[in-house]
């Protein structure tokens, strides 16, 4: 969350503090939230991470629990590349998750491509990656691997791979790493191994992870849209009634993303490509 670097005055500096006070509070409510949702959606149990049922006793209201000021969230960053879809978007989908999560894949394998397909390509949806590791070295492992795949421009690609169904069975050590990359369609698999183990992905890494903490997630996945959260993997039409509310809610105010660039379609190979199907 940015803080306001403002020195016009008293008054400013009084708006200043409601502002944090107000996402204080904000990310206080979802970290209530997500921490008694979060036990009964994916919580650890065991090296497998796949506790409890698929789908998390949670309300599908999509009108409940939306925090506005946890829009500051999302980065809108058009270089990000571990986000989907363009910055501008008036919906933002931020997902903490684990490589070596069941429910992740589920949701990655189930519900993510009908999400990119019913509102990612249209420009209603973007979504941000944020890792989430949580199950040990070799969560961490992969998580700073996909980022390294994500600097050569093949983090979706990386993401379909490690989802795949029984690629979590096979386990993250180094040489798998190194087949993912390959499976990935990485260029430089040297430069690939380098980043992986990088100061600059465990940095990454790291922030990704302790922003999700901040919000009281304790088991993957867990999401924010537009403010509100959700946890576990949830039957799509929970997700579908969260988007359409917010993206019909940002309609109706008018707002346009915060740091959103043009309104032109990401290329092919940046930030925002479209992953192939059958993910």
């Amino acid at each position: 969350m940015s803080k306001s670097t403002s020195t016009s005055g008293p008054a400013s500096g009084t708006a200043s503090r409601s502002k944090a006070i107000m996402i204080v509070s904000g990310v206080a409510v979802a970290a209530a939230l997500l921490g008694l949702v979060s036990y009964t959606a994916t919580k650890p149990s065991g090296s497998g991470g796949d506790g409890g049922s698929s789908v998390a006793e949670v309300s599908v209201d999509p009108t409940a629990g939306v925090y506005p000021e946890l829009e500051a969230y999302a980065r809108r960053d058009a270089s990000d590349k571990l986000a989907l879809g363009r910055a501008d978007a008036p919906v933002v989908l931020i997902e903490y998750a684990d490589f070596k999560c069941g429910y992740c894949g589920k949701f990655a394998r189930d519900t993510e491509p009908a999400l990119v397909k019913k509102y990612v390509e249209d420009g209603t949806l973007r979504i941000e990656w944020r890792n989430f590791p949580i199950f040990g070295e070799e969560s961490e492992a992969v998580a700073r691997a996909s980022w390294a795949a994500g600097q050569q421009g093949r983090f979706w690609e990386f993401h379909r791979a490690a989802y795949a169904e029984g690629a979590k069975e096979k386990g993250f050590g180094k040489e798998r790493l190194a087949a993912l990359g390959r499976q990935a369609g990485v260029g430089d698999l040297a430069r690939f191994a380098r980043d992986t183990d990088s100061a600059a992905a465990r940095a990454a890494v790291s922030a990704d992870k302790e922003q999700g903490y901040s919000l009281g997630a304790t088991s993957t996945p867990s999401f924010l849209i537009n403010g509100r959260p959700i946890a576990g993997a949830q039957p799509m039409e929970t997700f579908t009634q969260a988007i359409d509310a917010a993206a019909k809610a940002a309609e109706a105010t008018g707002r346009k993303a915060a740091g959103g660039e043009s309104g032109e379609k990401p290329k092919s190979g940046e930030s925002g490509e479209k992953p192939a199907a059958g993910r």
